[in-house]
């Protein structure tokens, strides 16, 4: 079993490190809120990963994978909050009248962070199909397959929360970056346009 959470473990850190919708939104409410908004993005995103493993766990996951319609109702909805992120924030980084400043910076609630993390991954079925198709192959043989998918979901939780944690970190050591008027600007712009890409790309990309 050990070898399986470290061979598993290793495997979460690779794809951890590869940007996606979850690594967008974060920087997002980094902008937006600063590290506590950041990390409780990610707290959220990590109960999304929970959800999920308990869900492949109990066969729920197979459900989405075998349904065209589950699968198609989910990328929906999580094209939707990405676009919808996206635009917020492309609105955000618009200088308003011509002027060369920046909007003043918006101070996101955590709790909000929460919210748009966990509303990112539970509506993202690719995690969904991923957990199903993943954690299985770590499963031992003749092992308890609930418990022993749970611990699993719990490594990868962990390891991909760890990773987000020294991520944070990087860009809170860039605060006189990220607290420049213009470069907030500049940075939300960005990060709306990778939103909205994402979201399109998921909307149109069939199961």
């Amino acid at each position: 079993m050990a070898h399986a959470m470290v061979a598993e473990a290793g495997l979460v850190l690779v794809l951890a490190m590869i940007p996606g919708p979850t690594t967008a939104v974060m920087v997002r409410q980094m902008l937006r809120g600063g590290p506590r908004t950041a990390l409780a993005t990610v707290a959220g995103a990590q109960v999304a990963l929970l959800f999920w493993s308990l869900a492949t766990a109990l066969g729920f996951s197979a459900l989405v994978a075998a349904s065209q319609v589950a699968y198609d109702a989910l990328r929906l909805a999580g094209a939707v909050v990405l676009v919808s992120l996206g635009v917020a924030s492309l609105r955000r980084g618009r200088r308003p009248g011509g002027s060369r400043e920046a909007p003043a910076p918006v101070v996101v609630a955590p709790w909000r962070g929460f919210r748009t993390g966990i509303l990112t991954d539970l509506a993202n079925p690719k995690i969904a199909v991923f957990a199903l198709a993943f954690l299985p192959q770590f499963v031992p043989a003749r092992a308890p397959v609930l418990t022993t998918t749970l611990l699993l979901g719990l490594v990868w939780v962990a390891v991909d929360a760890a990773w987000y944690a020294v991520l944070i970190g990087l860009l809170t050591r860039s605060r006189a970056l990220l607290g420049a008027l213009r470069a907030r600007h500049h940075l939300e712009r960005v990060t709306g346009a990778v939103l909205v890409a994402l979201g399109i790309w998921v909307a149109l990309e069939r199961g």
